[in-house]
């Protein structure tokens, strides 16, 4: 009487092993094409853009309201902005747009900003009350600035 040897069903080890190699190709395959660094630059640069258009709206809006003076804070120098509520010795004290919160709720922050009373964002006016506001921390290479 012949016993039939069972086969066992499965994977070999290197079955196993080749697989997991050819997974992690591909996925470094994929994190180089996506560039997570370059792609968290990008978004940060774009809350840069939006911050320093809210800033400047929020000072155009209180000129508007203020028969075309903007704050008197804002020098012809670029200076850094205060953060909502900070100690503003040598900064720009823009209190004026976020008081009963009537222009802006709060100053916005620069999104790698780690000091404490600076928003990391400058302003200034020209000798015509034109104003500039500036992100100087913005990542690779770009300039930020508007000015109306």
């Amino acid at each position: 009487m012949f016993v039939k040897a069972k086969k066992k069903k499965g994977f070999t080890l290197i079955e196993i092993l080749l697989v997991i190699a050819i997974i992690a190709i591909l996925a470094a395959i994929v994190i180089i094409a996506i560039n997570p660094s370059k792609q968290l630059a990008d978004a940060r640069n774009a809350q840069r853009e939006a911050d320093v258009n809210t800033i400047l709206n929020a000072t155009y809006q209180y000129a508007v309201d203020s028969n075309g003076a903007i704050p008197a804070t804002i020098t012809t120098t670029g200076t850094a902005v205060c953060v909502t509520g900070a100690t503003c010795t040598g900064l720009i004290d823009l209190t004026v747009l976020t008081t009963a919160e009537k222009y802006l709720t709060s100053m916005p922050k620069d999104p790698n900003s780690s000091t404490v009373n600076d928003t990391g964002y400058t302003i200034m006016k020209t000798a015509n009350s034109r104003v500039t506001v500036a992100a100087p921390h913005a990542e690779q290479g770009k300039t930020i600035s508007v000015t109306r």
